[in-house]
């Protein structure tokens, strides 16, 4: 039914997202092979480096200068989820932690009262291509958490329920689907209250394959990102690529793929409801909290960085790893 369906929108640069969730960027860079300090093996001129966030022969640096990514910087007051599903991702941040992940894995990191980290995209393979899928979403914290004590954690592709049923896989990395649960959470997360029915998960539906969307307890604010097929249908509404669907949560919906696979990203979870004061990777309830997280900041650089470069990258021949700040070191 067209009443399921709330708003349906052309999706940009970032995605538009709902309370809890902040903001949600994808980002498709097919970047080419690699040269030896893991940057691309090709010309970088005619490019708007530092800022350089156009498109250009399939790929971006972003604010790279030589290795493609987003070299140190703070965050407070809420959590960034990052997913690599191609491709892979160098953390480093002010806590000492560090970590290497990718082709699914995902990172969960709680900003709290204030971190610094860089968020590179080493090229490691010299001889073929080193294409990037990844979404970063942030998820707000309550003010009661806000200044929480940061938290960095990795969800591991291993350890992540894929479910596939009838033509249609979802891939859980937060909130349950048939019984299956995603990993736990940041422990300050919003998500980590179930009866706040947070959930991200990948869904892909092969060709001509029909999808019900299960309902929740309650009304909450449930969204789908349509961001690669033909086209789709949502309550028999047809949609094109490079849109979102808000959609009515406490009622089943049924999607549709069309002649190619469809792949979605929903977010969805019970709203926070309260003031949200943002100025770029501050995000606090008023205005003078932001003033003051830009005071503190400029004061005590969150820690500081102990790395040697602000675009800092692990040895091309390590694998998956987390360091966390204990000194504890997960190898995969």
């Amino acid at each position: 039914m067209r009443d399921t369906i709330k708003n349906i929108y052309p999706l940009g640069f970032p995605w538009q997202t709902q309370d809890p969730f902040l903001f949600c960027v994808y980002h498709l860079d097919h970047y080419p092979k690699g040269n030896e300090e893991m940057g691309p093996a090709a010309s970088l001129e005619g490019r708007n480096l530092g800022n350089d966030f156009t498109i250009k022969d399939g790929w971006r640096m972003y604010h790279g200068q030589t290795i493609p990514g987003f070299p140190y910087h703070p965050h407070r007051g809420f959590e960034t989820i990052t997913i690599v599903n191609k491709g892979y991702c160098d953390h480093s941040d002010s806590l000492g932690a560090a970590g290497r992940f990718g082709e699914g894995d995902v990172q969960w990191m709680t900003a709290g009262r204030g971190v610094q980290h860089s968020e590179m995209f080493p090229l490691l393979k010299t001889e073929e291509g080193n294409p990037l899928e990844l979404f970063q979403i942030w998820l707000n914290l309550p003010k009661a958490n806000k200044f929480v004590d940061p938290h960095f954690a990795m969800l591991w592709h291993e350890d992540i329920p894929v479910v596939k049923t009838n033509g249609t896989t979802v891939k859980v990395m937060a909130g349950s689907f048939k019984g299956n649960k995603a990993p736990h959470p940041a422990p300050n997360s919003w998500a980590a209250d179930p009866e706040n029915e947070v959930a991200v998960w990948n869904i892909y539906l092969d060709p001509n394959t029909e999808f019900v969307l299960p309902a929740t307890s309650n009304p909450i604010h449930r969204s789908l990102y349509f961001y690669d097929g033909d086209h789709c249908t949502v309550s028999d509404e047809k949609i094109t690529p490079n849109h979102g669907i808000d959609l009515q949560s406490d009622q089943e919906v049924v999607l549709r793929s069309g002649d190619k696979k469809a792949s979605f990203l929903m977010l969805q979870g019970k709203p926070i409801n309260e003031p949200v004061a943002k100025y770029g990777p501050f995000v606090m309830n008023t205005d003078q909290e932001i003033q003051q997280a830009m005071q503190e900041y400029q004061l005590t650089q969150f820690g500081g960085w102990p790395w040697p470069y602000s675009d800092n990258v692990h040895d091309r021949n390590k694998g998956r790893f987390a360091q966390y700040p204990d000194g504890t070191l997960v190898e995969k």
